[in-house]
């Protein structure tokens, strides 16, 4: 046995695996090195990162930039109480205000996205006491973290095995603007938002709903994209019923979607944006809730009931103002643009070439690609309820295939993640495709004629 398989089974032998029977979790991949968009194995083998590990490594890995600002943090002030103030708690915040849409001007930082939605919700119901109001819409589409709040208004099947333990008071859940599969068999484009209305319906007829929260463009769920009306008429059913509406930008943000946040390409702002992932790249572990003005005023003469140890951490402040700055000179330079574009129109081929693709979609560097058995009915390969009998998987089953040939791509379900670090090449979006498409020819034998 190798020092590789040595380490592999003290891992295996006494750490939990995420998301999953312990049983499936015995032969994990040994990284050793990683490097722009690849990683390595302890045997040397490359593979493409076409997921972003987590959809968080964005500027790739390794960049010596990031590495350098979190070290100098390192040598200067690694940690200090939240109560306290350090330079990069101002540096961090200052860059932050700079691309934050306009309005949003109040910072709770904590160490995950999970932790930025928990804040986010403990903060909209306190705001909302006095009137008694502390529902929260979700929808069922979506992701918002592993703790008791944030794994609350989750909606995809994680939530059914949290349930018994984790379940909070006030969670609904609304449809989601999942055009190719509208809960309201309405046809795209021609669409008349009835998922937007319904949630007009919602509050009204629920009562005591204090805010509206989602994605903007929904993440592991189906990298599903809202059409344009959608955003504005759920501004407006927020501010016509006073609640408040709060976007999870965890995955989405960072130019992921091609705008520093994805709500931006609806030029919409919200009372609440919570991020985390690419806003260090994933150097560090950092989560930020940011809230408008008046929302912060409320808690001048009030108790904020919430904190952490190592909220506003140094150490994960400290590449913030870094990333950003490697935000804007790679968009600069145009590449992320043009390898939107170009990764968009191999995709599309990708659909033209195999009969098991069902749909494409997405924005930037953030697409999905669904599997179907027959494209006329858009039957599935899997459904949520064979993730949670833990059935075998065609997606799992694909990724694994793929990693074997040296590509990392991320499925979740019935569809897999295309979202590669903002600095891959056509050349390399090129690479992960031979394979890609190479392995969905096994799939392609399964569709129904």
């Amino acid at each position: 046995m190798g020092e590789g398989d040595e380490l592999i089974k003290i891992i295996v032998e006494h750490t939990y695996g995420t998301w999953r029977p312990q049983r499936d979790w015995k032969t994990p991949v040994f990284v050793t090195d990683a490097q722009g968009v690849y990683f390595y194995d302890a045997e040397g083998k490359r593979y493409l990162d076409f997921s972003s590990q987590l959809m968080c490594s964005n500027l790739g890995h390794k960049n010596k930039a990031i590495i350098e600002a979190i070290c100098e943090q390192a040598r200067k002030i690694p940690y200090i109480a939240p109560s306290f103030v350090c330079e990069i708690k101002a540096k961090a915040t200052k860059a932050l205000l700079e691309v934050m849409p306009k309005g949003l001007e109040k910072f709770f930082f904590s160490t995950s996205g999970t932790e930025a939605n928990e804040a986010a919700i403990k903060i909209v119901r306190q705001y909302f006491s006095s009137q008694n109001k502390y529902k929260i819409i979700s929808r069922y589409h979506s992701y918002h973290g592993s703790t008791a709040a944030s794994i609350a208004l989750t909606g995809d099947p994680r939530r059914w095995f949290a349930e018994p333990v984790s379940k909070i008071p006030g969670v609904i859940f609304a449809p989601d603007a999942y055009c190719y599969r509208c809960p309201f068999k309405l046809e795209y484009p021609d669409c008349s938002i009835q998922c937007a209305e319904y949630v007009d319906y919602m509050i009204k007829n629920e009562g005591n709903v204090a805010a509206i929260f989602v994605e903007p463009v929904v993440g592991t769920n189906g990298i599903i994209v809202p059409p344009k009306e959608y955003f504005p008429r759920l501004r407006e059913i927020a501010d016509e019923n006073n609640v408040l509406l709060i976007v999870d930008e965890v995955m989405s943000g960072w130019y992921r979607t091609g705008e520093w946040f994805a709500i931006n390409h609806w030029k919409v702002v919200p009372d609440i944006l919570t991020t985390a992932k690419g806003c260090t790249g994933a150097y560090m572990p950092l989560g930020v809730t940011v809230t408008k003005r008046e929302i912060a005023e409320y808690f001048e003469e009030r108790f904020l009931a919430h904190g952490h140890t190592y909220a506003a951490h140094p150490m994960s402040l400290a590449p913030v103002p870094t990333v950003i700055e490697e935000y804007k000179k790679l968009v600069a330079s145009g590449l992320p643009k043009r390898v939107s574009e170009y990764l968009k129109k191999r995709l599309h081929e990708l659909w033209e070439e195999h009969k098991c693709i069902g749909d494409v979609r997405g924005l930037g560097h953030f697409w999905a690609v669904e599997i179907v058995k027959n494209r006329r009915t858009k039957k599935p390969f899997n459904t949520r309820a064979d993730k949670a009998a833990l059935k075998p998987l065609k997606v799992v089953e694909l990724s694994k295939e793929m990693l074997k040939r040296g590509l990392y791509l991320l499925g979740w379900i019935s569809h897999f993640i295309v979202a590669p670090p903002l600095i891959i090449t056509e050349e390399q979006v090129d690479e992960a495709m031979e394979i890609f498409s190479d392995v969905l020819k096994i799939a392609d034998k399964e569709v129904e004629e």
